[in-house]
């Protein structure tokens, strides 16, 4: 078999196991682009042929080719399940990446948001209409939890308990994780979910809307990149959200345990 041909029954392995859109979506980037360098080389394409030094030879392409460590990184772990899931259907007889070592990747401090940066934003999503409302409720609800963006994204109306102050997210592995938000958190989901049924798709069940229907979690990226150019920062992203609401707790006394 070759590498090429066994795309498609790696993506119904993947599925079948369960694995989030995102995991698949990355396993199988980091296999095209492994499968493509092997056929840019003219390296062997088919399972039983593929050696140690073809996975080697692409992961230093990568890095030469001024890939962040990060990223080289996460392309080395994506073919990694790819060669066991060979190794079990008996389409090779060991995995090329057994006794390999994964690339270093240099720990760099979290981006953290600052107290100014934090008021920028919410001067950004200030106002009564319902987009203000929506990304308020949004950003405090990141703030106040550190859930990913796909968690929030998730949500559904049913989901938000406001006399609790806890939302149910369904975190990695499919398991669902309580996370409770603050007092500030809860007004601005009781301001944004009481303007929600005037919208026109306030009959969908989940929790932010937009005009085409659910707020997706690209949607999501995408508010927080138009708010960030609104306050002064570049590129802001929901893991700066994550890192802040760490610090913040631990701050606060959290225990890192």
């Amino acid at each position: 078999m070759t590498i090429d041909s066994a795309i498609d029954s790696y993506r119904l392995s993947l599925r079948a196991g369960n694995k989030s859109p995102a995991t698949i979506k990355t396993y199988l980037a980091a296999l095209t682009q492994f499968t493509r360098f092997l056929a840019e080389r003219g390296m062997p394409r088919t399972l039983r042929a593929i050696r140690r030094e073809h996975v080697e030879t692409f992961v230093v392409a990568l890095q030469d080719g001024g890939q962040r460590p990060a990223t080289v990184s996460v392309a080395y772990r994506s073919l990694q399940p790819f060669f066991k899931w060979a190794l079990g259907e008996d389409e090779i007889v060991a995995s090329p990446m057994e006794r390999m070592t994964p690339p270093i990747v240099p720990e760099e401090p979290p981006a953290i948001l600052r107290e100014a940066e934090l008021k920028a934003i919410f001067e950004a999503c200030a106002g009564t209409d319902f987009d203000a409302r929506r990304d308020t409720a949004i950003v405090r609800l990141l703030l106040d939890t550190g859930m990913r963006r796909a968690e929030i994204a998730g949500l559904k109306v049913e989901d938000v308990d406001l006399d609790q102050q806890v939302a149910i997210v369904m975190g990695k592995g499919r398991r669902p994780r309580a996370c409770p938000f603050g007092n500030k958190t809860a007004q601005a989901l009781d301001r944004y979910l009481r303007l929600r049924p005037t919208h026109t798709h306030a009959q969908r069940p989940e929790l932010w809307l937009a005009p085409r229907g659910a707020l997706t979690d690209s949607g999501i990226l995408q508010v927080l990149r138009r708010l960030g150019r609104e306050a002064g920062i570049e590129k802001l992203h929901p893991h700066q959200f994550r890192h802040t609401y760490a610090h913040l707790w631990l701050a606060d006394g959290g225990n890192e345990g």
